[in-house]
C-alpha cells in the first residue's frame, strides 16, 4: 500500500513537470521564421531548422526579378509581433520583405538554429519520433516536426519543343540572372500572371523590343503603389496604434471582405472587384484590338487577382508587343508562334509560376505502420483543417493543403495554423499525450464537407489556375476567413486519435 502511494506521487510530481520536447523545422521562409520565434516563446529551447538553400526566406529570396512587389499591403503583410513603420510603399518591393524578415531573424536570433544547405530527404516516424534524414546523413531523432515549405518555390517550366535550343539567354522569373543587361535587347516573355506583369512594367522602357505571350488574359486592378511619407512612418513609429488601425482596416478589406467575396458570400464586394478591374482596363488601354485581347471571359477572382498601376500602360508602349498566337515551338533565334511567325528574340523570360501542391512531395516521409505521405496524397492532397494527416502523428504543416492562399497575408495564415499547432504541442509538453493526429474518418467528413463548399467559390467559375492541382481539385480555403480563424482557434481533442503517455 505504501509502495502504490509513492508511485502514485511520484507520477503525479511527473506530471506537474513540462516534458521537454525537441521540433524540426522544415524551411526557413517567413513561416518557418516564425514558428522557431514562437517555439522560443513558448519555452521550448531544442529546435533545429533545416533549410535547402543557402540562406534564409523563402519566396522573398529566390525571387529577385525586376519590378517584383508583394501584392499584398505592407501594413498587412507583417508579423503580429514584429509590426513595420517604415514600409516604403503601398505594395512593397520583394527585396523590402526579404530585408524585414531577414531583419526579424536577427532580432529574435533564429539564425544560429538554421543548417544551410540541407534539404530534408527522410522522415520516419519510428517509436513517437520521427527520424529525420537530408542530404547531408541521419540529423537526430524528433518529438515534432512542423513543415513550413511553402508553395511557391518549385518553379514550373514549360514544356515547349526546342526550349533547349535557344540562342539567347533564358531563365525562369524566380532564377533571374542579374549578370545580364536588358538594355537595347529583345526580350519575350511567357506567361501574364503577377509576375509578367510586374516584370512588364519594369522593364519596358529598358529594352528595344518586349514580347509578351499571352495564353489567358488577365484581370488587374489598377491599386497605386503610393510611397509612404516620412510623417506617415514617424507617425507610424511614435503612435504604434495608428499602425495597428491601419492594420485592422486592411484585415477587415482583404481578408474578410474580400475572402467572402471569392467563396460566395459577398456578391456586392465580388461585383465592385469586377467593375474596378473593367474601369482599369477601360480607362488605361485606348487601342480596340489591344483592349479585347486583353479581356478575359471569367469573373475577376477567378484566378488570384493581379495589382498593377503600370501594366496598361507598359504594355501600350510602341516598342512593347501583346502577342496571343500560340506557341509551336522555341527555335535558337526566338519563339515561332502557331501562324509561322518567328519573334526573333536575345532573352527569353519564363514567368510561368510554381506548383504550390508539391509540399513534401521531395522527401520520403514514412509514418504509423509504414505508410507513405507521397501514396496517402497519391489522388490529391488532403489534411484536417490544414494542419495534420492521420497516420502521421505529431507532424504538422504551416500552409499545408487547402489553406487560404489566395490574395490574403500568408504571415497570418501561418501565424493562426501556428497558434492551433503550439496547442497541441503542449499537451505532449504537459504529459496529456505521447502523439497525436487526426481521426480518418473525422478528416474525411472535413474533407467531404470542404468539396462540397468548392463548387460555390469564384475559383471554380469557369477558367483555370494554380489553384487547381493536376488531379482538378482546388487546394484552396473556400470559406471565409473568418471561419478560418473559428476552425483554428482551439482543437477539439474529440477530433484526434492520440496515445496517452
Amino acid at each position: 500500500m505504501v509502495k502504490n502511494k509513492v508511485l502514485i506521487a511520484q507520477k503525479r510530481a511527473k506530471m506537474t513537470e513540462v516534458r521537454s520536447v525537441s521540433v524540426a523545422i522544415i524551411g526557413a521562409g517567413a513561416g518557418g521564421i516564425a514558428a522557431a520565434i514562437k517555439l522560443r516563446e513558448a519555452g521550448i529551447d531544442s529546435i533545429s531548422i533545416f533549410e535547402k538553400e543557402n540562406d534564409l526566406g523563402g519566396t522573398w529570396r529566390d525571387n529577385t526579378y525586376p519590378g517584383l512587389i508583394c501584392d499584398v499591403p505592407s501594413h498587412l503583410y507583417r508579423y503580429s509581433f514584429a509590426p513595420n513603420p517604415d514600409w516604403s510603399r503601398t505594395f512593397s518591393p520583394g527585396s523590402e520583405i526579404y530585408k524585414y524578415v531577414r531583419g526579424v531573424a536577427e532580432e529574435y536570433d533564429v539564425e544560429p538554429l538554421i543548417s544551410y544547405d540541407s534539404e530534408v530527404t527522410r522522415l520516419e516516424y519510428i517509436e513517437s519520433r520521427w527520424h529525420l534524414h537530408t542530404n547531408k546523413g541521419f540529423q537526430g531523432e524528433f518529438d515534432v516536426v512542423i513543415s513550413a515549405v511553402g508553395i511557391l518555390h518549385h518553379p514550373v517550366y514549360p514544356d515547349f519543343e526546342g526550349l533547349d535550343s535557344f540562342a539567347g539567354d533564358c531563365f525562369h522569373s524566380a532564377r533571374w540572372d542579374h549578370s545580364m543587361s536588358l538594355i537595347g535587347k529583345r526580350i519575350g516573355i511567357i506567361g501574364t500572371g503577377s509576375t509578367a506583369v510586374q516584370i512588364v512594367g519594369a522593364v519596358v522602357d529598358d529594352v528595344e523590343k518586349l514580347s509578351l505571350f499571352q495564353r489567358t488574359p488577365q484581370w488587374v486592378l489598377g491599386a497605386p503603389n503610393a510611397f509612404y511619407s516620412d510623417e506617415d512612418k514617424a507617425r507610424y513609429r511614435d503612435e504604434p496604434g495608428e499602425m495597428e488601425r491601419a492594420y485592422n482596416s486592411l484585415a477587415r478589406t482583404l481578408n474578410h471582405g474580400f475572402a467572402a467575396a471569392v467563396v460566395g458570400e459577398n456578391e456586392e464586394a465580388l461585383m465592385t472587384m469586377q467593375a474596378g478591374c473593367q474601369q482599369n482596363l477601360d480607362e488605361n488601354i485606348h487601342d480596340d484590338e489591344l483592349r479585347r485581347k486583353l479581356t478575359p471571359d471569367y469573373s475577376a477572382g477567378c484566378k488570384r487577382l493581379i495589382v498593377s498601376d503600370l501594366f496598361y500602360p507598359a504594355i501600350s508602349k510602341p516598342n512593347a508587343e501583346l502577342v496571343t498566337e500560340s506557341i509551336s515551338r522555341i527555335e535558337p533565334d526566338g519563339i515561332r508562334t502557331a501562324d509561322g511567325r518567328l519573334h526573333e528574340l536575345d532573352v527569353l523570360v519564363l514567368a510561368t509560376g510554381f506548383d504550390p501542391h508539391r509540399f513534401l512531395a521531395d522527401s520520403e516521409v514514412i509514418g504509423r505502420d509504414g505508410q507513405t505521405l507521397n501514396s496517402t496524397w497519391s489522388e490529391g492532397n488532403y489534411a484536417y483543417k490544414t494542419i495534420c494527416v492521420p497516420g502521421f502523428p505529431n507532424l504538422f504543416f504551416l500552409g499545408g493543403p487547402n489553406s487560404p492562399i489566395g490574395n490574403f497575408s500568408y504571415l497570418l495564415t501561418a501565424e493562426t495554423q501556428y497558434s492551433y499547432i503550439e496547442q497541441l504541442i503542449s499537451l505532449l509538453r504537459n504529459h496529456t499525450l505521447a502523439e497525436v493526429d487526426p481521426k480518418p474518418d473525422v478528416t474525411d467528413e472535413f474533407n467531404r464537407t470542404l468539396k462540397k463548399a468548392i463548387p460555390k467559390t469564384v475559383w471554380a467559375s469557369g477558367c483555370q489556375s494554380w489553384y487547381f492541382d493536376k488531379f482538378g481539385n482546388i487546394g484552396s480555403w473556400p470559406w471565409t476567413f473568418a471561419r478560418f480563424e473559428e476552425e483554428l482557434a482551439q482543437p477539439v481533442l474529440s477530433d484526434f486519435q492520440y496515445r496517452n503517455c
